[in-house]
């Protein structure tokens, strides 16, 4: 019986886990415009790519994280920006992510 529950117990917690790694969450306010990145600078450097800042909704308030230089994770990967989605009255997260 205790092994039984055990199992139950590492299966929820693998769906719950798994459903967060999605990185999908809806919020009920639409996150104001994006904000304009003026002079990003020189990346620090070779093979850097600049990705703009997002809005991020964290404790019931959105969030601004700024743009910042990434290293791509191989040769050719392109960077696909976070975005918000308007699904009926609410909006879906969607992360960003290399392709």
């Amino acid at each position: 019986m205790k092994r039984i529950f055990l199992v139950a117990t590492l299966v929820l917690a693998a769906l719950w886990l798994g459903a967060c790694g999605a990185g999908f969450y809806y919020v009920s306010t639409a996150p104001p415009p994006a904000r304009v990145t003026g002079v990003v600078g020189v990346a620090p450097g070779s093979g850097f790519v600049w990705v703009d800042g997002y809005w991020g909704w964290s404790g019931g308030m959105w969030l601004w994280t700024e743009g910042r230089w990434m290293r791509p994770p191989h040769p050719h990967a392109i960077w696909v920006a976070p975005g918000w989605e308007r699904h009926g009255q609410r909006y879906r997260y969607h992360p960003g992510r290399w392709r």
